[in-house]
This record gives C-alpha cells, sequence and structure tokens, in this order.
C-alpha cells in the first residue's frame, strides 16, 4: 500500500468532531493525501492548491520533532510497519455531508510519551496514566546533545557527557538517527539506547526529568525492561520516543512535546517542536 500522511489539522478542525447518522456507504480506504485534499466546502480539488508540508516554520525559529504518522513507519517488534492508520468512513465523495476520517493506533506509535504504568502495573491500576504526567516538565529548556555512535547509552557513556547539574530535560541524539530507523518499516533490535546501568546513573547522578530519545524505545532491545523499570520507578522522569532530530544542531532550545488527554491510557502520540533560544 502507498505511504499516506495525515491531512493538516487545519482540514480536519471544522469536520472531524462532527458525525451523525448517515445512510451514504462508507469509504474504506483513505484517500492519498499527496494530492490536493479537499475541505469541507463544496470547493472541488482542482481548485485547491496542494498544501505544503513542513518540518520548520517561523524562518527556522520553529522546528518540528515529531515523525509524520504514516503506514510504513515502524512499530515495536514488527516486520511489517504500523499498517492501516486512517479509514474514511464518512465521506463527501460517497454523499457524506463532510469528510470524517478515522484513527486506529497503538499508543506507542510513532513520536510518543511513556507512562508510569507502562511499566508497573500498581501505577496502572492507581491511574499514573498520560493525563497525570507534568505539563511543566514536558515543556521548557532542554538541551540536545549527541552520543557517541559506538556504543548505547551505559554509566560510562553518561558520566562522559558532562551534562550540566541543574538541567532537567535533555534530547539524546544517537545512531539511531545516522542509520534512518524512524523511516524503515522493519523494526530494528539493535537501536541504541539506555543500558540498564546508564540509566541508573542518569537517575542518581543528574537532575533530569525529560529525556527524549530517537527510537520507539529508550531502552536498549536487551535491557529493554529493566532500563524502563529504573527510569520510571520514582514518577518523576517522563519519557519521550522516537523523535525526529534530523537536521537539528546540538545546543539548547526550549521544548514543547503535548501528549493527548487519554484517560487510562499509558501512552500517547505527541507532537513535540523545539524553539529556537
Amino acid at each position: 500500500m502507498a505511504t499516506r500522511s495525515i491531512p493538516a489539522i487545519a482540514l480536519l478542525l471544522l469536520c472531524s468532531f462532527l458525525s451523525w447518522p448517515t445512510s451514504f456507504p462508507a469509504s474504506i480506504a483513505h484517500p492519498s493525501y499527496d494530492q490536493a485534499a479537499e475541505s469541507c466546502s463544496a470547493f472541488p480539488a482542482g481548485d485547491v492548491a496542494a498544501p505544503r508540508r513542513r518540518e520548520v516554520y517561523d524562518g527556522g525559529r520553529i522546528i518540528d520533532i515529531s515523525h509524520r504518522f504514516r503506514e510504513d513507519m515502524p512499530s515495536f517488534g514488527s516486520p511489517d510497519g504500523v499498517g492501516e492508520l486512517l479509514s474514511l468512513p464518512e465521506s463527501i465523495k460517497n454523499g457524506s455531508n463532510c469528510n470524517i476520517s478515522q484513527l486506529k493506533l497503538r499508543v506507542h506509535t510513532g513520536t510518543h510519551v511513556d507512562a508510569p504504568g507502562h511499566f508497573y502495573q500498581n501505577y496502572f491500576e492507581a491511574g499514573f496514566d498520560v493525563d497525570t504526567l507534568d505539563l511543566a516538565v514536558l515543556n521548557g529548556p532542554a538541551l540536545l546533545i549527541d552520543v557517541p555512535r559506538d556504543r548505547n547509552i551505559t554509566s560510562e557513556v553518561m558520566e562522559s557527557l558532562r551534562i550540566p547539574k541543574g538541567v532537567k530535560r535533555v534530547l539524546f541524539r544517537t545512531l539511531n538517527t545516522d542509520r534512518g530507523l524512524m523511516f524503515r518499516k522493519e523494526f530494528d533490535s539493535s537501536y541504541t539506547g539506555f543500558t540498564e546501568d546508564g540509566a541508573k546513573w542518569l537517575a542518581q547522578n543528574t537532575d533530569i526529568k525529560l529525556i527524549g530519545v530517537d527510537y520507539l524505545s529508550a531502552a536498549t532491545f536487551d535491557d529493554l525492561t529493566s532500563a524502563h523499570l529504573v527510569l520510571l520507578k520514582n514518577r518523576d522522569i517522563i519519557i519521550v520516543e522516537g523523535l525526529k532530530l534530523d537536521d537539528v544542531m546540538p545546543g539548547v532550545y526550549s521544548v514543547h512535546c503535548l501528549p493527548l488527554r487519554l484517560l487510562g491510557a499509558e501512552g500517547s502520540p505527541i507532537r513535540c517542536i523545539l524553539i529556537t533560544q
């Protein structure tokens, strides 16, 4: 199936939350948004200019570091990618009053955030979901750093990075970005991430409360559970995974990450941007 992307949010604001019964047949396949999209107005597609998709806004001041959702993006543990994300149960072309897309995906898809209940059942049952995450941690000054490309994020690597005390948000760019792993459909278990001892060093020796990484897991495949348990144990560290850090200079930015308010969910897709200082 061809690659498709989510339509621009401006096209959905008037339609996506309006729903009423209809006798018109549903459209199962979702149209390609590489073509000019139809809006809720009566304008034919040929009269609407094709939308411009960007990674950088306002002359470079704003950088989008979240990945665009698409069918061939990787899914943890799967060789087949995410698969179909969108369907179109109500379609103007099929006689409905407006287009209404339906989204179906795992909450840990693409650029996303982990809540404590992701690896702790007692936290999950107690309600420590994404709706309880601290927005003050998810938004604020952040340091983007390059990790040595020949190893995982071990305690030795963490110490060598010499992250100053007081730094609360760090985005770790690794070999994952160089390899373009988030652009490959097949999941790759050889990705770079935190080892258990690296996670312990961070938790015990830094003031970091927000960790951003550039693949689907902050922890290496071999230390998947143990490193997550360390990072999420005290519920004071937030993990953002699957960041798009291509072509962004290392340095200090203002990061802004907003998860969906999914009651009871241990994870959520998240839109993250950097604003230059």
